[in-house]
């Protein structure tokens, strides 16, 4: 298994259970993602927000069965508190993950691989429960170069270092055989085919009459989970949590807020109850 950073093994989160309890009960995992785009030289700040609807995907290392899914998966050896996404590497969430972060990339060609670290929110209204979530923190991206030969480029130990430092063991026999790239295809293989083949669409945004490659249309069902276009163009987007805050508005007379810090140092959340 290629490398992790896990100088220590972090406890489970407090606010795990609940919050997977709550988004587990939606018809459909749907949350808003916000993310920082490059503003314009005229602008008085240097970021505006971007914000878009995005299917939660499970938290990484712990993809949910699905018995569509024929995908080669990892054995069930790490847990951890990331939540998961899945986009398409010409999405401008991807730029701005690379943008936004230490590095400030501003060239979409330095983008194509692993990496980011810019900031993010991400919002879940559980309507059934009437409790929404906000988690605060850093949005990072798995690409088709975490793993392979070679020496590794400063966006993949990235991704190793912060995602990795957040993974937790839960059972030590099949560690080793534990690989990046192998979940990267069980989130491919866990998409249908019509969302398979969305990761051939012709270049999102582009005008309609602007040329585009062969081989991109709309509508495209892809069944192999090695197909050459959608698995250069699809990505794993996995949020680091920072700050996580629940609001309970089921009742206006007990409402609270649950606001929950990640230290970086002990490697353990506080918790403070506030009101809503």
């Amino acid at each position: 298994m290629s490398s992790l950073s896990t100088p220590h093994t972090p406890p489970a989160a407090p606010w795990r259970k609940p919050f997977l309890e709550h988004v587990n009960s939606m018809d459909s995992p749907e949350f808003v993602f916000a993310s920082l785009h490059p503003a314009p030289k005229s602008s008085p700040t240097d970021f505006l927000p971007r914000a878009r609807f995005c299917i939660f995907r499970g938290m990484w290392a712990e993809l949910p069965e699905n018995r569509h899914n024929n995908a080669p998966m990892n054995e069930r050896v790490y847990e951890s508190e990331l939540p998961t996404f899945t986009t398409d590497v010409r999405m401008n969430k991807t730029f701005e993950a690379f943008a936004s972060s230490a590095g400030k990339a501003d060239d979409r060609k330095y983008v194509q691989g692993s990496g980011g670290g810019g900031s993010c929110e991400a919002v879940w209204w559980v309507k059934e429960s009437k409790v929404q979530w906000r988690i605060k923190g850093e949005v990072f991206l798995v690409g088709p170069d975490i793993e392979g030969e070679g020496e590794e480029s400063s966006g993949v130990r990235t991704v190793k270092s912060e995602v990795g430092g957040r993974m937790r063991v839960v059972k030590e026999e099949g560690k080793e055989g534990w690989s990046w790239s192998k979940e990267m295809t069980a989130h491919f293989g866990n998409c249908s085919p019509g969302m398979r083949g969305s990761w051939k669409n012709p270049p999102p945004g582009q005008q309609v009459d602007e040329p585009y490659d062969e081989g991109l249309k709309l509508g495209s069902k892809v069944e192999d989970l090695d197909d050459p276009i959608a698995r250069k163009n699809f990505r794993v987007v996995v949020i680091k949590p920072e700050v996580v805050e629940s609001i309970d508005l089921s009742d206006p007379e007990t409402g609270r807020r649950q606001v929950y810090t990640f230290d970086d140092k002990s490697g353990e959340w506080s918790h403070q109850e506030c009101w809503p």
